[in-house]
């Protein structure tokens, strides 16, 4: 790197010495103590419960700590001290979504410390007249701290003096940013990276006057990162490197307030792309009314039991923060902290769940994705002409290209899902302006189908880039596609449930093109259907398990291990009849069901771990999509049964909110769900799952087109007498829909119309 001085904003910096290249461990293998995660648009930050971030080192179990933005961490250090020491925890909380809160207070001082506050305080006399300091007793100081992201962070600290004297003492931040890429923080290796820098004060009085402090990097790319801290409130008494330091004097009961806004920069200019507010206040006020008025646009659903609407309020709550910025639009990015980006297969299953809450989600999410749609064909992303995407990434990784996502389309199923969603939502809005705006994307995501099924007939994976994924269904992970053995399958993979997914994308497409008097690719697409359907059942099923097989290795030979993919396929229509019956009810055998829920791998496999990523352990969204097959195949007693232990593992989470994933450990009385150490929290198809679950009971099958919405055979179950629907979408009509159970039966009503929509209840 170049040793010349760089000036950015009036501000002369200078490469700092030369660090080695760190070498991150995998959090994933590692178990972290517990965090704090709040979420504003492109920014998210990881604390412990302090709201601290301890400096990062080489074996550090919480190396997934820090605020980041756009993949890159700008801080990695956040140490709040008293008298060089942390505080004492009293409470937090991060339940806002957006901001945390800290209760704590001063810890107790060894004897040699104690004994120099008093000696101090005889001293005081003398130097100060009738001024008498009280020693420094433990909680004695109480420290309030809120921590808000609004397109900046901000961090305000209350201290208050609790003793009937007076005291002073040492309060200090100390600041650090190493500025890595989120994927070093994953564990992926990096051979070279930028340069940090040192700032350098014009002099030394300039250097005490100081309000801010800036720490910086030049990436490999040439661009410069920095996170500028500027204090407000009362400001440091002096700087000691990066840590802000504050000689605080205080009466009896008196208090102040300090603390600081750090705005993440590129190149001085923001990388958020929120316009970041003056004050923390300022910032708190405009993310609860952006809230508020997202609410006021959305279906308000809740029920008569308390719990049950704290697990749906959670969900909404959740739904508004994962929302984020990509162009002109919104999606919901994937999870915190690990996937705080676009994904293709994540977003689009997430849109379609939501889609009773806010359809605009799957608007956006179509629009966006359909804006990167592969256009060429290139190994190293993975790329081909009409595919969506798997995920972006746009930190410095990326940039420099060691990392294929610019975007990668390493994703088998995002395709046809996109395709689902398409359909979905012109059934749920009638908005032919986007189904006529996005039928040529389509049309390239139908022949890219098309060009993958051509050599086997099936749609299979491969991993061309050497950066790439190895498995590229929705268990991406490289030790699930095992056989029953448990050895890995090798060669190209044909998942069972993306076969399923294409041949839903061509019944629904059909019709599309039916309306847009496209006969010809509707009789086409309809008899490829059909053929897939009869083929599929023929080489897909296993007589001797009378199951599913997960797929086909690259000989088309059945991977025959029972795991849960089949139960995407059971309300699809792909399965004959008698074999989705036989799916259905293998997969609540107690070797698969849980008491929580349905495992993704047979606890009987010899790859079974129930606390492996894939190959053992229960995910929400994988499970609520099985209950939506439940009830399509009238199974009506067992989609509720496995609802309502989704519903009771949520309320066992911090916050009722549903994990990414959880171990696949059986329940038992008494015991809890068992937490998966560094699952995404929140994460947006875990927390859609809870939208899909609602779906299943009340069971509305929208016709927007046709002005008219079907409610069939809703069934709450035991746990929710009432359930109400405000604002409900369909169409251009609002609804407000009631439902209520006696007994065994749940019985409908329309409370309010506001449009011409025929509603048709059947029992």
């Amino acid at each position: 790197m170049t040793t010349d001085k760089l000036e950015l904003e009036g501000k002369v910096f200078v490469p700092a010495e030369e660090l080695p290249i760190p070498e991150w461990p995998s959090v994933l293998s590692e178990r972290p103590q517990p965090t704090l995660t709040i979420k504003d648009n492109d920014l998210f930050l990881v604390t412990d419960t302090l709201g601290n971030i301890g400096g990062l080192l080489r074996d550090d179990m919480n190396a997934s700590m820090g605020l980041f933005c756009h993949d890159t961490r700008f801080l990695s250090r956040l140490e709040l001290q008293i008298e060089g020491r942390p505080p004492v925890l009293l409470s937090s909380t991060a339940e806002k979504g957006f901001a945390l809160s800290v209760l704590c207070t001063n810890p107790r001082l060894d004897g040699e410390r104690l004994e120099e506050a008093e000696q101090l305080e005889a001293e005081a006399q003398v130097e100060e007249g009738e001024i008498s300091y009280a020693p420094l007793r433990a909680e004695t100081i109480g420290l309030a701290r809120d921590i808000v992201l609004n397109g900046a962070l901000f961090d305000e600290i209350e201290v208050s003096n609790y003793t009937t004297s007076r005291i002073r003492f040492e309060l200090s931040l100390s600041f650090d940013a190493d500025f890595v890429d989120l994927f070093e923080v994953r564990g992926y290796g990096r051979g070279h990276r930028g340069q940090l820098l040192h700032e350098v004060p014009k002099d030394e009085a300039a250097q005490k006057e100081t309000q801010e402090l800036t720490l910086a990097y030049k990436g490999r790319d040439g661009l410069v990162m920095q996170s500028s801290i500027e204090f407000m409130h009362r400001q440091p008494d002096y700087l000691k490197g990066k840590t802000a330091i504050w000689q605080l004097d205080l009466d009896s009961h008196e208090n102040l307030k300090l603390g600081y806004r750090l705005r993440v920069l590129i190149n001085s200019r923001s990388s958020s792309i929120v316009s970041a507010p003056a004050t923390l206040g300022q910032a708190k006020a405009a993310e609860l009314a952006e809230q508020r008025e997202w609410q006021q646009h959305v279906t308000q659903i809740r029920s008569d039991e308390k719990t049950i609407n704290q697990v749906i309020e959670r969900a909404e709550q959740d739904v508004y923060l994962l929302r984020q910025t990509f162009g002109k639009g919104k999606v919901l990015s994937a999870g915190v902290p690990w996937f705080s980006t676009l994904f293709g297969r994540d977003s689009i299953i997430a849109a379609s769940q939501t889609l009773m809450l806010d359809p605009t989600i799957a608007r956006e999410t179509l629009s966006i994705l359909a804006k990167f749609q592969g256009k060429e064909e290139n190994e190293w992303r993975d790329e081909q002409p009409g595919k969506i995407l798997h995920e972006i990434r746009m930190g410095e990784m990326a940039r420099c290209e060691e990392i294929p996502h610019t975007p990668y389309y390493g994703t088998v199923d995002a395709t046809p899902l996109w395709l689902m969603l398409y359909c979905e939502y012109y059934a749920w809005t009638h908005d032919t302006e986007t189904m006529d705006r996005l039928w040529p994307n389509a049309l390239a995501a139908m022949d890219w189908i098309d060009r993958q099924m051509a050599e086997t007939g099936y749609i299979s994976y491969y991993r061309l880039s050497k950066r790439g994924l190895a498995n590229q269904g929705w268990k991406d992970s490289g030790n699930c596609i095992v056989n029953r053995k448990g050895q890995m399958a090798k060669g190209a993979i044909a998942l069972c449930e993306v076969q399923a997914y294409a041949y839903s994308a061509k019944i629904r497409l059909a019709e599309i093109a039916r309306l847009k008097k496209r006969l010809d690719l509707a009789d086409q697409w309809q008899d490829e259907a059909k053929d897939l359907k009869r083929r599929f059942n023929q080489d897909f099923w296993m007589p001797e398990e009378d199951f599913c097989a997960l797929a086909l290795d690259g000989e088309g030979k059945p991977v025959d291990s029972i795991t849960s993919n089949p139960g995407h396929c059971l309300n699809l229509g792909i399965l004959a009849p008698e074999k989705a019956y036989s799916v259905a009810e293998r997969l609540r055998a107690p070797d698969m069901y849980s008491g929580w829920g349905i495992r993704t791998l047979s606890s009987l496999s010899p790859a079974y771990n129930p606390m492996g990523y894939h190959i053992g352990s229960v995910w929400p969204h994988d499970n609520s999509m099985i209950a939506v097959g439940l009830r399509a195949l009238g199974l009506v007693d067992q989609a509720l049964e496995l609802c309502q232990s989704l519903i009771d593992m949520t309320l066992y989470q911090p916050y009722n909110r549903p994990p990414e994933l959880f171990c696949g450990y059986e329940r038992t009385d008494g015991n809890a769900p068992v937490m998966y150490p560094v699952a995404c929290t929140p994460q947006a198809w875990a927390t859609g799952s809870i939208f899909q679950l609602l779906q299943v009971m009340i069971n509305l099958v929208p016709d927007a087109r046709n002005n008219c919405l079907r409610i069939l055979d809703p069934a709450l179950p035991e746990s929710i007498n009432k359930l109400s629907l405000q604002n409900l979408r369909v169409g251009s009509t609002l609804l407000d829909l009631e439902f209520e159970r006696s007994g065994s039966a749940t019985a409908c009503r329309v409370a309010k119309k506001r449009g011409n929509l025929r509603v048709v209840i059947e029992a």
